[in-house]
């Protein structure tokens, strides 16, 4: 199986927003999310988004000191990682990392190369980058099931459009 991209144009943070609400409906039993960019480019917004869309009515905020933030959504595990700060990657191997990729759990890696090696492959691998007033996203769907969600998500999107 070859992976499958896809570039989504953003005009803003709405934009995002909305595009994550998207991805929602596919991610509800489970998956590994790996969110790529700069700082500033969107990753927590996006996050933001997708949990909000997925039934989560308190804030968002980015674990970057706290490396996870738990959520429990609808009887769904979803943990969103902030590895930024990450100063080695066995120190992830000392808060028992394996365990949160469980099947069913949704897990969001902002900063995903900070825990290489140590991290489970990602079904879907979002860069999130700032290209002159605007962002675009580059979504890799890595496996079978995941190039299904990116289709129907660009289908959603287009008619959104």
């Amino acid at each position: 199986m070859t992976a499958q991209s896809y570039i989504f144009h953003l005009a803003d943070e709405a934009a995002t927003l909305a595009l994550a609400a998207l991805f929602a409906p596919h991610l509800r039993h489970g998956a590994v999310v790996y969110l790529q960019g700069d700082l500033g480019a969107g990753k927590t917004t996006f996050s933001r988004g997708l949990l909000q869309a997925m039934g989560h009515h308190g804030n968002v905020k980015s674990p970057t000191y706290t490396l996870v933030e738990p959520y429990t959504i609808a009887e769904q595990q979803v943990f969103h990682f902030d590895l930024y700060r990450l100063r080695d990657p066995e120190e992830l191997e000392f808060m028992g990392i394996r365990d949160y990729f469980s099947k069913g759990n949704l897990c969001l890696i902002e900063w995903p190369e900070r825990g290489y090696g140590l991290l489970a492959d990602a079904d879907l691998d979002l860069q999130l980058q700032i290209d002159q007033n605007q962002r675009q996203l580059c979504v890799t769907a890595n496996q079978p099931d995941a190039v299904l969600w990116l289709n129907a998500i660009k289908l959603a999107w287009e008619q959104a459009q």
